[in-house]
């Protein structure tokens, strides 16, 4: 398995523009409870399958991990919550918000004008969410060496895609 500054930095390749990167700081959230709450019908499921991604995030990194074990708590939370609704309003809020974060992302992509990383690796689907937790320690002034090697492999973050750049 590739290790945190790996996993990291080949997501971060795909997500220069800081439009896009704060497109995800929207729509992943939304994803991840919407996930939750689509499997949260059986809370058990959704327990078991926040548990397996927390221990992959504790693995990769102990820090970041407890991080997202508490963003994950904080999604089980609200997806249980909308889990418990009637079927109607379950299934309208869980898809709402799993086709709402999709649009938010492809925004994204569409100021990037690179398709997004799943596209190329799926575990890029587990590393989207560790992404956003990743950047918000960074404009926290948090993990400074890390966001070096990141911006060193991946190249620095930009404004808008440089002139002549096609979609």
């Amino acid at each position: 398995m590739r290790n945190l500054t790996e996993q990291l930095s080949g997501y971060a390749a795909y997500h220069r523009d800081r439009r896009n990167i704060a497109t995800h700081f929207v729509g992943i959230p939304m994803i991840v409870v919407a996930v939750v709450a689509l499997l949260a019908r059986v809370p058990i499921l959704a327990a078991v399958a926040a548990l397996a991604v927390a221990l992959f995030y504790l693995v990769l990194d102990r820090p970041f991990g407890v991080a997202m074990s508490a963003l994950l708590a904080l999604a089980l939370w609200a997806g249980i919550g909308l889990g418990a609704l009637p079927t109607a309003q379950w299934l309208a809020g869980a898809l709402g918000l799993f086709i709402g974060g999709w649009i938010i992302q492809f925004v994204g992509h569409a100021f990037e004008g690179r398709k997004p990383a799943f596209v190329d690796d799926l575990l890029s689907f587990l590393i989207g969410p560790l992404f956003i937790a990743a950047e918000a320690a960074f404009m926290l002034g948090l993990r400074k060496a890390l966001e070096r090697e990141i911006v060193a492999r991946a190249g620095p973050t930009r404004s808008a895609r440089p002139s002549g750049a096609t979609t």
